[in-house]
């Protein structure tokens, strides 16, 4: 635990300059979110930005990429993110080691994993004992998404290997050249890696993993405290944008979605956001629930990075998700 927060300490050194370069001009009219990666899994949020809904707020966004959520959770400490978006462990990791001014979780999106497992060679019948023995690259130690796959195979008592060594951003590649059996991958790249014939989607992690809060924003209590009504209209705008998610198809959604993928096809992503409402990835109400909380904590503790507990509301708020969540389906 103490070298993960060590890692997030140098890695707010090295990207406070970088990314507060990266983006538009800073003004009182744009938020900037640092997303832990660029996935269909987080349609919703680009949903909100496509349809108007955060300039109906009366902001803009900015979006800039974490490549992990230690990253992200950098550049909120550094400031040069006013919002993170990644996995709620990366605050977590942050109360534990103590902070003058802490991140606060204020939203939560997705509530299961988002990665598929893809293998290299097709696999109609594949069972998750299939994996014993072999080698899997699911992620960076201490993150989520290796975490919940770790569960999954303790879970499971499947005996495999996973490789903790590649960056999340340069596991696909990895992958490629030739490292590990099978490796987890968002989407839209799993389909895509699928389409050129690099590889096989065998299964999804987050359908056997059950739900867990996954993906959520974060913000440092003292920008929370002094921006309310940014924090309620981007919980405002993004809730209206999983409602229109879950209630048009899939290929609707997908139209939206072209610019922000460039070089993906409306198809596969069409086909990407309908694996991820297939597995029923996203929450309706973005207020997290205490349950959920507590189970996020059973997967760390299961991987033996959790030095301590944290009390709910020590880290977690919910009362302007709640607010918005009844406004917008009228409760």
């Amino acid at each position: 635990m103490k070298k993960l927060i060590s890692v997030i300490a140098a890695a707010c050194a090295a990207l406070a300059i970088p990314l507060s370069l990266a983006g538009c001009a800073d003004g009182g009219d744009v938020v900037k979110i640092n997303e832990v990666t660029h996935s269909v899994f987080y349609a919703p949020m680009y949903l909100a930005d496509a349809l108007g809904y955060f300039e109906d707020e009366g902001f803009e966004v900015e979006f800039t990429n974490g490549g992990g959520a230690d990253n992200t959770m950098a550049a909120v400490l550094s400031g040069s993110a006013d919002i993170g978006f990644c996995g709620p462990e990366a605050a977590l990791y942050v109360a534990i080691g103590g902070s003058a001014d802490m991140p606060k979780v204020f939203g939560q999106l997705t509530k299961r994993d988002g990665s598929f497992l893809v293998a290299r060679t097709p696999e109609e019948h594949f069972e998750w004992s299939d994996l014993d023995g072999k080698e899997i690259l699911a992620g960076r130690k201490g993150g989520v998404p290796a975490m919940t796959f770790e569960y999954v195979i303790d879970e499971l008592g499947v005996d495999a290997k996973l490789n903790y060594d590649v960056d999340f951003n340069y596991m696909t590649a990895a992958f490629e050249s030739g490292i590990a059996d099978y490796c987890t991958m968002f989407e839209p790249t799993a389909s895509d890696y699928q389409a050129e014939g690099k590889g096989y989607i065998v299964a999804s992690v987050g359908e056997q993993s059950g739900e867990i809060p996954y993906t959520c924003f974060a913000a440092k209590e003292s920008y929370i405290n002094a921006n309310p009504d940014k924090i309620e209209g981007l919980l405002r705008a993004v809730t209206k944008a999983i409602k229109f998610t879950m209630e048009e198809s899939a290929q609707t959604v997908a139209k939206y979605l072209v610019s922000y993928f460039d070089g993906t096809s409306e198809a596969s992503l069409a086909n990407s956001v309908q694996a991820y409402k297939d597995i029923d990835a996203w929450v309706t109400n973005m207020a997290m629930e205490e349950s959920a909380f507590t189970r996020l904590q059973d997967v760390i503790e299961n991987s033996g990075e959790l030095e301590r507990r944290v009390d709910f509301d020590e880290l977690i708020l919910t009362d302007a998700a709640q607010k918005v969540y009844d406004e917008v389906y009228g409760e």
